[in-house]
């Protein structure tokens, strides 16, 4: 093969992913499989390159392959990221998704930051219909609608399963848009549910945990335990540095026990 010009040069148009392998190596037939099927999955955004270090000593040699497999990301003629052994797919993925350069993230943190504070979402809108298969995009656009428009927000979480980078975040989101949703009861929780709903369609984001704050320690049970859901959902998709979190985690916290 030639390396200079299948990864160096290449990795200057797009990422390439390399594979270091060798027939005799039985983790490398477990992960081989894996990677290409993903390298034709995401063939728009990364290209794999197999490389068996029995044939190319030479280039095995010169990136110190000790032990096999061994992936390798190479990205403007140098490497980037690496692993070792054979990861199961959601950990590649993670991989992936961690170290892939790509211009559309470095777009959608500018149009993030340039978000018009009282809910012009004109700009994500578009940017998600450019490219739907962009999961962060979507996260970000299901956390603008999970109050106001939980049912799409749903919708646009469809995508993220279980697994993915962004999963936990998907929940959050889901959990925001599922107590949006929930039609409240006359019961003490349900009237502070009722509150907390008010609250945050108002952007009001601290009368809102301070009702489900209450919610919660009024009936833990309720609506199959939704506000103590609906606060740790808040706090996640604010995230442990939000002033919010910090004050209030800590009452949820008494709340619960």
């Amino acid at each position: 093969m030639n390396f200079q010009a299948e990864v160096i040069e290449q990795s200057h148009k797009t990422p390439v992913v390399v594979d270091f392998w060798a027939p005799w190596c039985g983790p490398c037939r477990v992960l081989g499989p894996t990677i290409e099927a993903l390298a034709e999955e995401q063939s728009d955004r990364w290209k794999l390159v197999k490389v068996n270090t029995e044939e190319e000593q030479t280039v095995a040699a010169e990136y110190q392959i000790r032990s096999i497999p061994n992936v390798k990301m190479f990205y403007k003629g140098r490497v980037i990221a690496e692993f070792a052994g054979a990861l199961p797919r959601t950990q590649i993925e993670n991989w992936l998704a961690n170290t892939l350069p790509d211009g559309r993230k470095e777009t959608l943190d500018l149009i993030l930051e340039r978000l018009d504070g009282d809910g012009d979402l004109s700009e994500l809108e578009a940017f998600v219909a450019q490219y739907p298969d962009m999961k962060d995009a979507r996260l970000a656009l299901a956390m603008a609608l999970a109050i106001t428009a939980p049912e799409r927000a749903e919708h646009l979480l469809e995508p993220i399963k279980a697994g993915a980078p962004a999963a936990d975040q998907a929940v959050a989101v889901r959990t925001i848009a599922e107590l949006m949703q929930h039609q409240a009861d006359d019961s003490a929780s349900g009237k502070a549910v009722a509150a907390a709903q008010a609250a945050l369609k108002q952007r009001d984001w601290e009368t809102g945990i301070k009702a489900i704050i209450e919610a919660t320690g009024k009936d833990k049970s309720y609506a199959k335990d939704l506000p103590r859901r609906a606060a740790i959902a808040c706090f996640h998709a604010w995230g442990n540095e939000h002033p919010l979190t910090k004050v209030y985690r800590r009452q949820f916290d008494m709340v619960l026990y």
